[in-house]
C-alpha cells in the first residue's frame, strides 16, 4: 500500500498571501493548475502549530484513523470525551484539511485519507 502523507511546513503569512495570490492570478487567466498530489498546510510559526495540533486533537486524529469511528458520539464516547468537545475539534481540524466528514442516515463520520503528516522545517 502506498503510504499517503499530508505535508505540514512553515511560511510566513506574507509569502503564503503572495502564493495565494499568485494561484489567483494563474486561475483569472484560466491557466489549468496541475491537482495536488499530497495536501500541504502551512503554519506561521511553531506555536501557530502547537497551539493547532494540541494532544487532544491528534490523539483524536490517531482514534479516528485506528478506530474508524461511525459517528462524532462513538468518536467521543472512544476518546472519552465530551461530545460537543469532540464535534468542535473535529470541526476545526475538518477547516484544516486534516480531516473529513461524511454525513449519512443522520449520522457524521469522521474520515482520514492519509497515513503520515510529514513535517518540513527549513535550517
Amino acid at each position: 500500500m502506498r503510504v499517503k502523507k499530508v505535508k505540514v511546513g512553515f511560511k510566513s503569512l506574507k509569502k503564503i498571501l503572495k502564493d495565494t495570490a499568485d494561484v489567483m492570478k494563474r486561475v483569472e487567466k484560466g491557466e489549468h493548475l496541475k491537482p495536488v498530489k499530497e495536501p500541504e498546510i502551512y503554519f506561521t510559526s511553531f506555536e501557530a502549530l502547537r497551539k493547532a495540533l494540541t494532544p487532544k486533537r491528534l490523539e483524536l486524529m490517531h482514534i479516528i484513523k485506528t478506530k474508524k469511528p461511525s459517528s462524532i458520539n462513538e468518536l467521543a464516547r472512544v476518546a472519552r470525551r465530551d461530545v460537543k468537545n469532540i464535534a468542535e475539534d473535529v470541526k476545526y481540524l475538518e477547516q484544516m484539511g486534516l480531516i473529513e466528514k461524511k454525513a449519512e442516515n443522520n449520522k457524521t463520520t469522521p474520515i482520514i485519507r492519509y497515513d503520515r503528516i510529514a513535517l518540513e522545517i527549513a535550517v
